[in-house]
């Protein structure tokens, strides 16, 4: 089991409309077919306007199966392009779940 973290850090004052145009991005990822178990964050003792996009997959096969069909779909590009002006930057990070 893997869990994929998307990290984020917003644009200051933009936490409300990121989680908003998140929640829109997770219901087309589960329209693409994207499986894995999802949980959205946000910051409470780290740096302000964080989001943290945490998804578990069974592989790091299926994590990259799931993630190139959803990035295939025009849908997700659309999205993508309303969430791009909320961030200043942002990195992933990849962990094997061991407990």
């Amino acid at each position: 089991m893997i869990v994929v973290r998307n990290v984020f850090r917003l644009k200051f004052g933009k936490a409300k409309d990121a989680l908003s145009v998140w929640k829109e991005g997770r219901e087309i990822a589960k329209r693409a077919g994207m499986n894995g178990t999802t949980r959205v964050m946000t910051d409470l003792a780290a740096p302000f306007y964080t989001l943290v996009m945490e998804n578990q997959f069974a592989s790091l096969a299926e994590w990259e199966s799931e993630s190139q069909r959803m990035m295939q779909q025009s849908e997700w590009h659309d999205w993508y392009q309303k969430f791009l002006p909320l961030a200043e930057s942002g990195y992933r990070e990849i962990f094997t779940l061991v407990e």
